[in-house]
This record gives C-alpha cells, sequence and structure tokens, in this order.
C-alpha cells in the first residue's frame, strides 16, 4: 500500500510521518552543520601545523601529541563532512534505503584514526618518560593556548548537531577531547616555568591518549547497535505493544521490529492482526497507528502489515522461517 495525503500539518506516507515544519527545520540544520564541520577542518588544519613546529622548538612531546590529536581529526572531519554530503542523496534502485549509514561507517573510520594517533603518541611518551628533556615552558604555553581557543570555537559550532546525528557526535568528541587536551599543555607550560619535572610531559601524553580512548569507545558502541539493528536506546518493546494494542480495531501485534536506518531515524516493522474489513477502514487505522507510534516514540518510518489471522501464534519476536508455498 503506498499512498500519499496531507491531513492538518502533519504529512501521512506509506513510509511514516512528519510533520511538513520539522522536514523543512531538518534540512535546514543538515546544512547548518556542513558550514561548522568546514570552519572546524579549517581550525584543525592551522592549528597542529603550528603546535607541531611549537613542540619541536620547545621539545614538548605533550604539544606534539596535542598536534598529532588534532591532524588526526582534519582527516577526522573531512571524512565527517563527506559523509554528511552523501547522506543526502535519495534511495536508489541499487540502495534502496539511500545513504544515511555512509555517516556511521565515517564514524567507525574517524574513531580508527583516531586510536591510531593515540597508539604513536603512547609510544612516543614512552621514549620520552625514559629520556625526559628540558622543555621551554613559556613558549609552549601560548602554542597550546592557541589549541585551546580553536578546539573551543569548534566544540561549541558541532555541539548542537552532536545530540541528534551520530556523525556530528564524532566531530563534537573530538574537538572537545582536543581543548580538554590543550588545556591540560597549558597547565603543564606554567609547571614547567617553576619546576624541571619534565617526566609530567609523558605522563600527560599517555593521560590523552586514555582520553581518546573513552571518548572513541561510546562512538564504536552507538555505531555497531545500529549497524546490527539493535533495537534504539530508549525504546521498550513491550511499551509499543500495549500501545497498539489497546487501540480500537487491533487484536494483536507480532512479529514486532524497531531499528534505526540511521543514528536520527527509527524504523519499526510489524504485524498487526485486526478484523476482516474494507481497505479503506484500515487505512484509517493505518493512519492513526503511525501518528501514535510518530507521537510516543518519535518513529518516523512505520512499516504495517495487517492480516485477519494471526501467522504466528500471537508472539512478539518472530524468528526468521522458511514458507512452504506449495499447493
Amino acid at each position: 500500500m503506498k499512498y500519499a495525503r496531507i491531513t492538518g500539518k502533519y504529512q501521512i506516507y506509506g513510509r511514516g510521518i512528519l510533520s511538513t515544519h520539522e522536514h523543512n527545520h531538518h534540512e535546514h540544520t543538515e546544512a547548518s552543520w556542513g558550514k561548522r564541520l568546514i570552519v572546524s577542518m579549517f581550525m584543525n588544519l592551522i592549528i597542529p601545523v603550528v603546535q607541531i613546529y611549537g613542540g619541536i622548538v620547545s621539545g614538548s612531546m605533550a604539544l606534539i601529541s596535542d598536534a598529532l590529536h588534532n591532524l588526526s581529526d582534519f582527516v577526522s572531519l573531512v571524512i565527517n563532512y563527506a559523509a554528511l554530503l552523501l547522506g543526502k542523496r535519495g534511495p536508489t534502485h541499487k540502495h534502496t534505503f539511500g545513504f544515511k549509514r555512509v555517516e556511521i561507517f565515517a564514524t567507525l573510520i574517524s574513531v580508527a584514526l583516531l586510536y591510531g594517533a593515540g597508539a604513536y603518541i603512547a609510544i612516543e611518551a614512552w621514549y620520552r618518560f625514559r629520556n625526559p628533556q628540558p622543555i621551554a615552558g613559556q613558549f609552549v604555553i601560548w602554542i597550546a593556548l592557541l589549541g585551546f581557543a580553536g578546539n573551543s570555537i569548534s566544540a561549541l559550532m558541532l555541539h548542537t548537531g552532536s545530540k541528534t546525528n551520530l556523525n556530528m557526535k564524532s566531530a563534537f568528541l573530538h574537538m572537545l577531547s582536543d581543548a580538554a587536551a590543550s588545556l591540560v599543555v597549558v597547565i603543564l607550560g606554567f609547571v614547567w616555568l617553576y619546576k624541571p619535572w619534565f617526566w609530567l610531559d609523558p605522563v600527560f601524553s599517555w593521560l590523552i591518549v586514555t582520553m581518546i580512548l573513552f571518548s572513541g569507545w561510546s562512538l564504536i558502541k552507538d555505531s555497531i547497535l545500529i549497524l546490527m539493528n539493535a533495537t534504539p536506546p530508549g525504546i521498550d518493546l513491550s511499551d509499543i505493544q500495549k500501545c497498539l494494542e489497546s487501540i480500537d480495531g487491533i487484536k494483536e501485534i507480532h512479529d514486532l521490529h524497531v531499528w534505526n536506518p540511521s543514528a536520527e531515524n527509527i524504523a519499526l516493522a510489524v504485524h498487526i492482526t485486526a478484523p476482516d474489513q474494507m481497505l479503506s477502514v484500515v487505512d484509517e487505522l493505518a493512519e492513526k497507528i503511525r501518528h501514535i507510534l510518530y507521537e510516543k516514540f518519535k518513529i518516523d518510518h512505520p512499516i504495517l502489515q495487517f492480516e485477519s489471522n494471526s501467522c504466528s501464534e500471537g508472539k512478539l519476536l518472530c524468528g526468521t522461517v522458511k514458507h512452504n508455498f506449495h499447493n
């Protein structure tokens, strides 16, 4: 069944229900995300170049570590931006779900690059720990302050998008961890002005690596859950069952699946047992179900299969089975 009609402020399709105002707002927001990623990319190209120079001149591995962290983030932001552009493409005959999941793969690649930089930093820090070297504290302070300012501005620009889009969350966490790392290096610079505790340089480099591992893990976990079509966090299938079965005209539901096609969308597929009736009446029931699913659970891509007899003995979850269609 495929139909489209406009009722009140909601535009209702066979694929779901979405406010026309929200649709336009979402497109405008994504355009804004792209511009902010470009600004962040520019900052994360200039800042690490200055930091690497400053790290070599001052002799600070912590500053060089921060620079490499920023440089890997530049590459990550390029990947994030390319994924954001590709994710806007609509479905095709070969890719019927569109390209939104490209952003999930981009997130995983971004984290992999971040972990690679972390491994290099950890190894170099070990060499510095065994052979501490004098560091020019005042020079380190000024260079690290530049990094802290740039990364803080980038993090603020990306914060809004990180609440709804995993790709933007990846970029935001990179900027946030970079800002924190730069702040740590500033503190170290002040310490070296008064104390020759140069062994702190590799120790704090390892703390930066720990921060990289911690920030990346949540992104890996969220990405894998989406790729595995896991039930989205905060969604309880039993709540959906009770809600739908309380609607007049529904006997029971079964074979229920809820998953994220992308980080900001929720899809649902379900079999609905209803009395044998005219198709026009079923259309009205389907419209009501879509409205309730969107309002209560933010499910914007429901796939509803109606039947007059249950095919699974009322089981909420059904495994994949082979059906015999021979007469």
